[in-house]
């Protein structure tokens, strides 16, 4: 085996037909030989031949060449003669005087940096021949530095030979897709590595470890294009690379016809996948989703989440789910970019990771021992707890007056109590739903029965009102500080009032776009308020209800995690109108400028703004959540809360079902745009390949999905720069999106789903 190639000795240039150019000083300041010193020099030559300048000065195998530092637009014209003789001999040098083709590129000391490598930005002229056509060539390189905006950057020329290469490629010193240093990605075409770049072919990837053992291929024409001794070399390459460079290296190859390897170019790689932490909570939706299915705004988070969080920690902790130790490290549920996620592991809602293990439980036997006799009890106990609970909410929700009518001393208080009470009833609820058996009868199921009698009654009544008359409905609606509350629509029901079928339609989330809008009651006895017109609502605030006054529910007819999870519901509506009233309050007083802009505060700084009018430094500043894609089922969070999802909601490097590939990490959610006209301010491009030409595009798109590509394409490592999920290999995706279509992109699974689907 060889070594490397390294240098292939004195026969590199013979075997392409071009002579290195002189290493002396024979040649005018125009021409820069890459083996002279200032090649390496990147303000002179630009990042790419200085690269490959330091490259060949370390010994590896790189092709010979000269650079025209910071070139005239034509060489023709505006040179003078001696600087054009020297330019024309090293020309003639190289292609044995037009006899052999020569690779005319960019290097600009703008691209192919450590913080950007602007791939594919600027044109790189193949298989030129001839002075005349290698002077067209410098010119339409020398062209591509003047950008959209009439700017022109620095631009160097790197002249080389044009190799013939069986296999060509890119090779990445580590994966950028999965954010992985302890494994490199290698992709590789037949012929050399330009429709690899350019996205016009996705190649075939191989994952192979430090050392070139290869992990696993996936194949775009069904065979492997690389052996195993070409990818140690590769890999042996990559190492020596990273040592030059000092970091792992975004790398285009070339294998020529004898099975020389070259290393045609060298750049930092300049964006990492999320990866996250070793041991990182498997997160998601889960069972929680059913309480707080749409995105929350800080208060709310603070409001619902965190409560839920407390609550779910106590049950598990005297369930003996897991150690104290642990549930006090992080909350059981968490709030990512608004949307509700817990760990999944600790609900029990997936399987554990050694099913042996857990069956044998390994668990510290004093734990164990505790746990079951805490079981034990709690077992025989939970349905009589569970009716105090319920009695005692019922009990200050009747005494609770209007809150127009609360002085703002008891408003603090009610808030204050309304947490406390939320932490007590997910405990409980979270506790009779692991340890009681599974109820028959739901509050969903009996709310929807309620509010099919209520319609059959009169179709006409609005919804508020059918709250108001009947609050177990608010069963079937999420809560929300700023949303109209909207209830399921009518149901066929039977002459006895039956509902004429058992599913439960879930309600719409509540819009937080929607107008201050009329709160529910929470009696039917509802009275007016002299505030109710201040704040916009149409229903008067009253009294709220107690379980003997909610429609046909009883404490005897919902079981008891039912009855408890009823409660949760009301308490939060008690909040819903309690927030409402102190924005009122805030907003009178002249220490809001916009009542519902008390959604963007904290829960301590809504405390502190009704004692004192003060409000955080930054409010001014602070801006409601944009839209987001929901949550993956399952996930992990990287640095800076960054969402990975999990690899077992699709094929490892492929979508869910529609054949795609993620070769940019994230979530996005948008509008289909084909990239013509101004486009829609949420835009996902959806194109048929990587063409480097839709970069400008990039930093106002929330996704990218592509028909055909590559995690290497140009346009994938821009991506990546710029923080774009991205999509390639989704089969007819411009037929299947249309523009005007909503759509979620996962770049980390390689799901693209329209909305709705």
């Amino acid at each position: 085996m060889t070594a490397l190639d390294e240098r292939h000795g004195d026969h590199g240039a013979g075997a392409h037909g071009g002579a290195s150019p002189r290493s002396g000083g024979t040649l005018g300041s125009r021409v820069v030989p890459l083996s002279r010193p200032t090649a390496s020099l990147p303000l002179l030559t630009g990042s790419k031949a200085a690269h490959l300048a330091r490259a060949a000065r370390a010994g590896l195998p790189v092709l010979p060449g000269f650079v025209i530092p910071d070139a005239p637009p034509d060489p023709g014209d505006l040179w003078d003669p001696d600087d054009l003789r020297d330019l024309s001999r090293a020309w003639a040098e190289l292609s044995r005087h037009g006899a052999l083709s020569l690779v005319v590129r960019s290097s600009s000391p703008q691209e192919d940096t450590e913080e950007s490598s602007l791939a594919g930005r600027f044109d790189s002229v193949l298989d030129v021949r001839g002075w005349e056509e290698f002077r067209a060539a410098v010119r339409t390189v020398l062209g591509s530095a003047r950008g959209p905006d009439g700017d022109s950057a620095p631009m160097a020329v790197l002249v080389q030979p044009m190799l013939r290469a069986r296999v060509g490629g890119v090779l990445f010193g580590a994966d950028p897709v999965a954010g992985r240093t302890d494994r490199m990605l290698v992709s590789a075409v037949r012929g050399g590595p330009d429709t690899l770049v350019s996205g016009e072919q996705p190649g075939t990837s191989h994952w192979v470890n430090r050392w070139g053992r290869l992990l696993r291929t996936d194949s775009s024409d069904g065979g492997a294009l690389l052996t195993g001794g070409e990818l140690r070399r590769l890999a042996r390459l990559a190492r020596r690379a990273a040592r030059v460079f000092g970091g792992p290296q975004d790398i285009e190859f070339a294998f020529d016809e004898d099975g020389r390897l070259w290393l045609l170019q060298s750049r930092p790689i300049t964006a990492m996948g999320p990866r996250p932490p070793r041991g990182a909570r498997l997160l998601g939706p889960g069972p929680v989703a059913e309480t707080l299915p749409g995105r929350l705004e800080p208060l709310e988070e603070d409001l619902w989440v965190a409560p839920m969080a407390r609550g779910l920690a106590i049950a598990l902790g005297l369930g003996g789910s897991a150690s104290r130790r642990r549930l006090r490290s992080a909350p059981v549920v968490v709030a990512v970019g608004g949307r509700v996620a817990a760990d999944l592991r600790l609900l029990g809602a997936v399987p554990p990771r050694h099913p042996r293990l857990a069956w044998l439980n390994p668990a510290p036997g004093a734990r164990r021992l505790g746990a079951a006799w805490r079981v034990g009890r709690l077992t025989s106990t939970l349905p009589g707890l569970a009716t105090d609970l319920v009695a005692d909410v019922d009990r200050r929700l009747v005494e609770t007056p209007p809150t127009g009518d609360l002085p703002t001393v008891e408003l603090i208080s009610t808030l204050r109590w309304t947490r406390s009470v939320l932490v007590s009833l997910h405990a409980q609820e979270a506790l009779t739903g692991a340890l009681l058996p599974e109820p028959r009868v739901t509050a969903a199921g009996a709310a929807l029965a309620t509010l099919a009698e209520s319609r059959y009654r009169d179709r006409s009544l609005p919804d508020h009102q059918v709250v108001a008359a009947e609050p177990v409905v608010l069963a079937l609606t999420a809560p929300s500080l700023w949303g109209d509350l909207r209830l399921p629509p009518p149901e066929p029901v039977h002459p006895n009032g039956a509902s004429a079928t058992s599913s439960v339609t879930p309600a719409p989330h509540l819009s937080p776009e929607t107008a201050l809008a009329p709160a529910s009651s929470h009696s039917p006895s509802a009275r007016p308020s002299s505030t109710a017109g201040a704040r916009g609502d149409t229903t008067a605030t009253a009294p709220l209800p107690s379980a003997r006054r909610a429609g046909h529910v009883s404490p005897g007819a919902l079981p008891p995690r039912e009855a408890l999870r009823l409660r949760v519901r009301w308490v939060q509506e008690l909040q819903v109108r309690l927030v409402r009233e102190a924005a009122h309050r805030l907003l009178v007083r002249g220490v809001l400028g916009e009542a519902r802009r008390v959604g963007l505060l904290r829960w301590k700084e809504l405390m502190t703004a009704l004692e004192t009018g003060g409000l955080p430094e930054d409010f001014a500043e602070r801006l409601p959540r944009p839209a987001s894609a929901p949550l993956p089922d399952r996930f992990r969070l990287a640095e800076g809360g960054v969402v990975v999802a999990d690899r077992a909601t699709g094929p490892s490097g492929a979508g869910d079902g529609n054949g795609g590939r993620g070769v940019s990490g994230g979530r996005g959610m948008g509008t289909v745009w084909d990239g013509e006209g101004s486009g829609p301010p949420d835009a996902v491009l959806v194109v048929r390949t990587l063409d480097p030409a839709l970069a400008p595009l990039l930093p106002r798109v929330t996704g990218l999905v592509a028909q055909t590509g590559g995690p290497l394409s140009h346009l994938a490592v821009l991506a990546r720069e710029f923080g774009v999920p991205a999509v390639v290999g989704i089969d007819d995706a411009v037929r299947r999106f249309p523009p005007g279509t909503r759509v979620t992109v996962d770049g980390g699974t390689g799901d693209v789903r329209a909305e709705g689907s």
